[in-house]
């Protein structure tokens, strides 16, 4: 399975600078905007993710920043989701087990791939709904 690039917006560190000027609050709505977006994708590799004891899965978080979507997996409780996800040769030789490495990983990726579309959609309402809130016209 090959990467899908990245979902791209032009101006958006512009647009993030605008927003600071207008309101203090405005860019918080723009993090906000693309935690709704992750939260997809974070969805669907949780789905996906087998369990024991559901560590992994709550590993896997939408961590945006106000110009990034982001998805991290992976936590101190579950410092083996990457492992999970991606394969490899474990940290001790034999423990966990070797598993074959997968470029693009099993569940994060995959997710993404999958609902690309769907977070493009809900990534555009967010914005849109973050500058009708900061008082804008939006055409």
């Amino acid at each position: 399975m090959a990467l899908i690039e990245p979902i791209r917006i032009e101006g958006l560190a512009q647009f993030n600078r605008s927003l600071r000027k207008l309101s203090a609050d405005a860019p918080k709505g723009l993090r906000l905007a693309h935690n709704a977006a992750a939260d997809i994708v974070v969805d669907e590799a949780r789905r996906r993710m087998p369990s024991v004891s559901g560590r992994a899965r709550a590993a896997v978080k939408a961590r945006s920043t106000r110009t990034a979507t982001r998805v991290s997996a992976g936590s101190k409780r579950a410092p083996y989701v990457p492992w999970l996800d991606y394969g490899g040769e474990g940290r001790i030789k034999g423990h966990p087990p070797k598993r074959e490495f997968i470029k693009t990983g099993r569940y994060v990726y995959p997710s993404y791939n999958d609902r690309r579309d769907e977070v493009a959609r809900v990534l555009e309402r967010s914005l849109l709904g973050v500058v009708q809130s900061a008082g804008l016209a939006v055409d």
